[in-house]
């Protein structure tokens, strides 16, 4: 409040200028809130018009001004610094320019009237935007499912070697954990989210009724200003509209970013020369560390990781907000929730941005893929040979020894650096040999048998689940490169 304007001599948040699309950012903007503001004033001055407490005259006065490019918010913060209200000080000057139907702005209602409603009207358009970033995220990973839905590779537990999957199915399942995000986000904003409605100072619209004496009754004003404004309301309210409903936002952005973090943090370990399958694209004067030249860090998967953090922690906020909101209303949810709301949105928005860039131009390193499934993937065969064994007769037991010790011998010589010898050991056993020949061995030891049905879970995932969100989506654009 010590100016108009700031710069680079103010502390800026990152997300000023640095995380978040403009799009975004525009949508939670000083200018926009107090343009939505005055629509909601609008709507109400409307609603009220209709069951006359406002001429035809006062109304239009009033929707003559009502657009953001009268927003004068140099004006309004003068006016703020005086009497330490900002809805108010934007309401005077609001009145100020709408000269025959200003002092009837605002009749009966109380701040969050106002406030609440154009909340959550920029809350709804907030979800549209990450609801198409988030079917560019399923588009990119679409086409990675189907084009590796084939392409085996090991598969890690516990961040040891298990048995062979595919890299489109790993793909899939970071594109389900998307998919239940869209159904919670949609749930969210079709089932819940709405506003408070208007009903005055402590929710019992009582204002209204007094105002309106005979003229009709509150709920009906009420029904008037939210199909103006496209909302529907909660049916009782206290002061504000339930603030369990930001926790749930809030909670539900939560989730959207635990997905990219699942995902960058597994692009990240696949990354380390100790895997080395994949990698996050990388610019050809990309500087990987200042003091070390040839450093190929995954730093777009680490932001990814470090916003999604961020924003696993701001439920909490709305938790405590929800929790503390003393019988009608206390206050101090505002300042939390100013911060927490807009910038949990932005940072998902962030995010998701960096998720599909990553997801359209992940690089994968196929030799690599071959070298790990050379070395280890010999021994997801053990489980086939033991079958085998088994139902040539053998001893269940005495043959699950047997390949214990093998497997033990060949863990050695893999990490001494040496090839798996896994194979060689077992055709070298009389016991297993006496059951099944050296070819038999070296087919059910093929890691590339055990994927199970993977490629065709992963064609059914894409036609069930994926491309019906991309269908209904179909205008989500991909995202645009800053830096």
């Amino acid at each position: 409040m010590k100016g108009d304007t700031y710069g680079y001599d103010d502390y800026l948040s990152p997300f000023t200028w640095r995380y978040g699309s403009p799009e975004m950012r525009r949508l939670f903007s000083e200018r926009r809130k107090r343009a939505t503001w005055r629509k909601v004033w609008l709507a109400l001055a409307e609603a009220q018009g209709e069951m006359g407490l406002l001429s035809k005259e006062e109304v239009d006065d009033i929707s003559s001004f009502s657009s953001g490019r009268f927003v004068n918010i140099g004006k309004a913060h003068a006016l703020e610094r005086q009497i330490k209200h900002d809805l108010m000080a934007e309401l005077r000057v609001f009145a100020g320019q709408a000269k025959k139907g200003g002092g009837k702005l605002h009749l009966g209602a109380t701040s969050m009237d106002v406030e609440d409603n154009a909340d959550v009207l920029t809350y709804f358009a907030a979800f549209g935007l990450l609801l198409r970033r988030m079917a560019g995220c399923l588009a990119a990973a679409r086409a990675m499912i189907l084009r590796h839905k084939g392409t085996v590779c090991m598969a890690w537990t516990h961040l040891q070697p298990a048995e062979p999957t595919t890299l489109g199915y790993r793909f899939a399942n970071y594109a389900q954990d998307l998919v239940i995000d869209v159904q919670l986000l949609e749930a969210l904003t079709l089932d819940i989210l709405k506003g408070k409605g208007v009903k005055g100072a402590v929710g019992t619209s009582a204002s209204f009724q007094a105002l309106l004496g005979g003229k009709g009754k509150p709920k009906r004003l009420e029904k008037g200003v939210m199909r103006k404004l496209g909302l529907e309301s909660f049916d009782v309210s206290t002061q504000t509209y339930p603030r369990k409903v930001d926790f749930l936002i809030l909670s539900a952005l939560a989730s959207v970013a635990q997905s990219c973090h699942k995902f960058g943090l597994d692009l990240r370990i696949m990354q380390s020369p100790a895997f080395g399958e994949l990698s996050e694209p990388m610019g050809s004067k990309q500087v990987g560390s200042s003091a070390m030249p040839f450093k190929r860090n995954p730093v777009s998967a680490e932001r990814m990781c470090s916003l999604a953090r961020l924003v696993a922690s701001f439920p909490v906020v709305g938790f405590m907000n929800a929790a503390n909101s003393i019988l009608e209303r206390t206050l101090d949810d505002s300042a939390g929730r100013r911060v927490a709301v807009p910038e949990a949105f932005l940072a998902v928005d962030e995010c998701l941005t960096i998720y599909e860039d990553l997801m359209r131009n992940i690089v994968v390193y196929p030799e690599m893929i071959k070298k790990n499934l050379e070395m280890y993937g010999p021994f997801a065969g053990t489980e086939a040979v033991l079958m085998k064994l088994v139902d040539r007769g053998g001893d269940r037991q005495r043959a699950h020894e047997t390949i214990r010790v093998k497997s033990f011998e060949a863990w050695d010589e893999v990490m001494k650096g040496r090839p798996n010898p896994l194979e060689h050991l077992l055709a070298g056993d009389r016991a297993i040999t006496s059951r099944l020949d050296k070819r038999e061995i070296h087919l059910l030891m093929d890691a590339k048998k055990h994927i199970g049905d993977a490629p065709e879970r992963c064609d059914a995932f894409v036609k069930e689940r994926v491309e019906p969100i991309l269908a209904k989506y179909a205008a989500a654009k991909g995202r645009q490169r800053r830096f």
